[in-house]
């Protein structure tokens, strides 16, 4: 235990040696009055899918402490967005039983429970300041598409005229990061105006942790140690053009 423990340290040294990751500066959210730059808070499927330890396939099978302090960072930022009525949307992984996403077992299955919020932001569902989108596929951007080509979370940005969104939620390296890097593919043509900037809080976001020894006997499964694929994905957010912060400031 001691040995993979030290060993996965190592690895993360020489990760961040390689491809270092430095925070940009602290996002500051104003509340005075006067002119200000509006920003958006966004929350990626902190649903009990994936938080709540025991609840699906995806869900983590043991107490997990960067969940545990992304759904808490979560709580206190809706919290504070909510309390000066600034704009929320909230992403929710939601699918239908017949409707499989592979190369994942089934998981939020519409009626399970495993598609709704974390007992810690239920109160998002009643609050009338929160947008709320159910997806059905890991990019929270192509699932806010409705069939008539508009999108929710555009529409959303123009309704309120937000010009930077501050994202948090699970997972850092795949729906953070697919929602991160098409919001900013579609700034870049105009698709959601007036955005200008995505920052990703990193203390904000978690994925989820299956170590090589566990993963080899897993046919056909990948390793995903959590701390270092957690590192790659702000890292591949960043490298898109994602502001990555360490500290929001009120």
């Amino acid at each position: 235990m001691g040995s993979d423990a030290s060993s996965a340290a190592d690895a993360m040294g020489v990760l961040r040696a390689a491809v270092p990751l430095q925070p940009d500066a602290d996002l500051v959210l104003a509340t005075g009055g006067g002119e200000q730059q509006v920003v958006g808070l966004v929350l990626v499927d902190v649903s009990n899918g994936f938080c709540t330890v025991g609840a699906g396939n995806l869900a983590p099978v043991t107490p997990n402490k960067q969940i545990e302090k992304m759904v808490d960072e979560a709580a206190r930022l809706a919290k504070v967005f909510c309390e000066r009525n600034w704009p929320v949307f909230a992403f929710l992984d939601t699918h239908y039983p017949d409707k499989p996403e592979p190369p994942f077992p089934p998981h939020c299955i519409i009626g399970s429970g495993e598609e709704n919020f974390v007992p810690a932001l239920e109160w998002l569902e009643k609050d009338p300041n929160v947008t709320i989108r159910r997806k059905d596929c890991i990019d929270g951007y192509l699932g806010a598409f409705e069939k008539d080509g508009s999108n929710v979370f555009s529409d959303w940005v123009a309704k309120f005229q937000i010009k930077t969104v501050l994202v948090l939620g699970i997972c850092t390296d795949f729906c953070v990061l697919d929602f991160a890097s098409s919001a900013l593919a579609a700034r870049n043509i105009g698709r959601v105006p007036p955005l200008e900037d995505v920052v990703i809080y990193s203390e904000g976001c978690a994925t989820y942790n299956l170590p090589v020894e566990v993963a080899r006997s897993m046919q056909g499964t990948l390793a995903h140690p959590q701390d270092l694929m957690h590192h790659m994905g702000l890292y591949m957010a960043k490298s898109r053009g994602a502001k990555v912060v360490d500290r929001i400031i009120i």
